[in-house]
């Protein structure tokens, strides 16, 4: 079995599929539809309940400092004002599309079936809503723990972390409750896999560019408010004088957590919509297995975030790391227990296993060289010593060694996976790639506690900032110090998780890509694509180019922007009497700095995406389908080696600088400390604007060119 026979009964088996939807096309099971969509819909109300539960206990938490309440709400408004302009935004170019999908997705609406038209429109705009909802409630909750979260530390490590994470963990119930909710309402209306193709292109198309926009947003603050404060004045981190301090910790909001938030959305409803594509390719009750197993993985997400407790030795990081192992393990039982129990083929569990299990073995991996108990993050902060330029040097290097174990965990899965359920339909060699969605749905099954590891991040880095500004105390200082360094280590965490998946699912949906092709023929014209044409060489080569122009784009974004916002706290420090000396009743212009991060992540947000889907097209009308496969090829592999040396070099510039912070290498305001500001501020672009938004730019070229493929087919100049 080999994949240049792929897809080669898609067309004709999809139809089949299609056309007995309520029939039991391949399995002999005890589980249909009504079981399927009763089993979703309970698990996402579960998912929502618990979510609840968790903003009710966070909102009875007590917070009695008044300083630290103001701040705090000052932060929420220019959250919620950024937040309100970037939709504003977003909203219009979501219309727009809406109208071009409406016209000539699937196919021209004057051909006849407008209803198919119709129900592709909706559902992206269906896909748009949710996602921007995932951001407003990770929002809503996030700017209210992070201040209990800071009160909470008055009081212990336990307490200030359990509610950061509980913060967190309402996002992860919400986002991943809404995710599952959302595709099953779109499968049971329409039963039209390319209607949740289309959903899917909604969120990933709105991800995209808020996750663009909010990074460009918190790193033009944190790296204006690091340069001018930390390495110029050698004052603290989140001292009130700076006047880019506001700007920082509204930027982890909109960053960090409605960007990450939509981000995580899009990749788990892209993993899902990729699998029933393949699933219905070999038979109804296939799709059926990706709504249960999905369902688990939720219902195990619940479980993983009802247990998390910090144990004896008051480890944030082992706390993280230990619920997600539970997640992980109920995962695992549950869905062998669903296996048996409704006469599911074992070769598909054991698909969605290698899949899972291969993503913890690639977060244990990005554990190693970010955690700042690890030997890289010490040699770098021992390399910052010698100076910034062996800071930098270290940490590319370690970064691009990050990458290997990554890239080939998800190669082996991806074999792996292929070979496991390849003979579940002899002669039909689109089992295989089932197999490999399967394993891109068993990597994400988990995704409820990535999110709520994800946003526990942003909360205890703002709840640390709210106790340095809000004069808390050394001890409190130091609680969410450690809170936050696990934050920074779970992140790039999840972060490998979030990547690792993008690049199973596009393999998914490259599959996808050639099916809608084979259906828009009418018959089996593409079954493979061979390098050695140089129509398919074409486009891999522009497709691998993409990802480092992306890259490019949003970080000169953020360079522009933080020299902007450097020249306004030259002035407020030169200008306001009393600013550098902490004279009291002496406050900065923050309004200043948040208006300069907002202006400018909006102004930079829309170019760098549009710029991906643009290329796309121009691609598919030069070179036609085959150019479009290589296109996707190159985009994957340039985008996941991209995407995972940022995060990961990033994070690990990030730790070194705290753990010289925490009194290594010369502590605070010492040579080696300066080196790894440096460091630091050359990692926040990578990890959190460039880095996570090119798992979301892959994503969306291949569901642009997915609903665009009968268009390509039919127009093209070389194809």
């Amino acid at each position: 079995m080999n994949f240049d026979s792929v897809f080669y009964a898609v067309i004709f088996s999809t139809d089949n599929a299609q056309k007995g939807h309520n029939e039991r096309n391949g399995l002999n099971v005890a589980f249909g539809e009504t079981q399927a969509y009763i089993m979703a819909f309970v698990i996402s109300a579960l998912a929502f309940a618990t979510a609840a539960f968790f903003y009710r206990w966070v909102k009875r938490q007590p917070s009695e400092n008044e300083r630290v309440k103001e701040i705090g709400e000052l932060i929420r408004q220019g959250a919620n004002t950024f937040l309100r302009r970037e939709y504003i935004i977003l909203a219009l170019f979501a219309g727009v599309m809406a109208v071009l999908i409406l016209l000539f997705l699937p196919h021209p609406i004057w051909s006849g079936d407008y209803l198919a038209n119709i129900g592709m429109a909706v559902s992206y705009l269906f896909g748009t809503a949710l996602s921007a909802l995932a951001g407003k409630i990770g929002i809503q909750v996030a700017t209210i723990a992070n201040v209990k979260s800071a009160e909470a530390a008055k009081h212990g490590i336990k307490p200030s972390f359990l509610t950061g994470f509980r913060g967190g963990a309402v996002m992860g119930m919400a986002v991943v409750g809404a995710s599952l909710l959302g595709v099953t309402l779109v499968y049971l209306v329409t039963g039209d896999p390319s209607s949740v193709l289309g959903f899917s292109f909604g969120a990933s198309s709105l991800a995209l560019f808020a996750k663009a926009g909010g990074g460009i947003f918190t790193k033009t603050a944190d790296i204006s408010a690091d340069l001018v404060g930390k390495v110029e004045l050698g004052i603290p981190e989140d001292d009130p004088r700076n006047p880019a301090v506001i700007a920082d910790n509204v930027g982890d909001n909109v960053g960090d957590v409605a960007g990450m938030g939509a981000d995580l959305f899009d990749s788990n409803v892209a993993s899902m919509a990729a699998a029933l594509v393949m699933g219905l390719a070999l038979g109804a009750d296939y799709a059926l297995m990706v709504f249960c197993y999905a369902a688990i993985g939720l219902l195990a997400s619940v479980a993983g975030v009802l247990s998390a407790r910090m144990g004896k030795s008051g480890n944030p990081t082992n706390a993280l790391n230990s619920s997600t192992y539970v997640t992980t393990a109920v995962f695992g039982v549950l869905t062998a227990l669903a296996t048996w129990l409704f006469g599911f083929d074992w070769r598909i569990w054991g698909a969605t296993a290698v899949g899972l299990s291969i993503g913890v073995i690639i977060g244990i991996t990005s554990d190693f060289f970010t955690n700042d108990n690890k030997r890289p993050v010490r040699n770098v902060a021992k390399a910052s010593e010698s100076g910034p330029a062996f800071t930098i040097l270290s940490g590319v290097s370690y970064g691009f060694l990050s990458v290997l174990p990554a890239i080939v965990g998800i190669a082996v899965s991806a074999l792996a996976a292929y070979q496991l359920c390849a003979p579940l339909a002899p002669g039909n060699p689109v089992a295989g790639m089932f197999g490999i969605s399967m394993a891109a749905v068993g990597m994400l099954s988990i995704v409820g506690m990535i999110v709520s590891n994800d946003a526990y991040g942003p909360i205890v880095d703002n709840a640390r900032g709210l106790v340095e500004m809000g004069d808390l105390g050394e001890e409190s200082l130091r609680v969410t110090d450690e809170l936050d360094s696990a934050g920074n280590t779970v992140k790039a965490v999840t972060k490998g998780f979030a990547i690792s998946a993008a690049g199973l699912t596009i393999i998914s949906l490259l599959g996808a890509f050639m099916s809608e092709v084979n259906e828009a023929a009418g018959e089996i014209v593409l079954k493979s694509f061979d390098i050695l044409n140089p129509v398919v060489f074409f486009g891999m080569l522009v497709g691998a180019a993409i990802p480092a122009v992306f890259s490019a784009m949003l970080m000169l974004g953020v360079d522009r922007n933080a020299q902007r916002m450097v020249r306004e706290i030259h002035r407020q420090f030169k200008e306001i009497a009393g600013l550098r000396e902490g004279k009291k009743g002496v406050s900065p212009e923050y309004d200043k700095c948040i208006h300069i991060a907002t202006n400018g992540a909006l102004r930079e947000l829309i170019p760098a995406g549009l710029m991906s889907i643009i290329a796309t097209l121009l691609v598919g009308f030069v070179g036609g389908v085959q150019a479009v496969g290589g296109f996707l090829a190159g985009n994957v592999i340039s985008g996941l080696l991209l995407a995972l040396f940022m995060s990961n070099s990033g994070g690990l510039w990030d730790n070194a600088k705290k753990y010289i912070e925490a009194g290594n290498g010369g502590g605070k305001g010492s040579g080696a400390h300066k080196a790894a500001v440096v460091g630091d501020t050359v990692g926040d672009p990578f990890k959190d604007t460039a880095g996570p938004s090119i798992n979301t730019q892959v994503t969306v070229v291949s569901l642009v060119s997915s609903i665009m493929a009968g268009l390509f087919l039919h127009f093209n100049i070389f194809g």
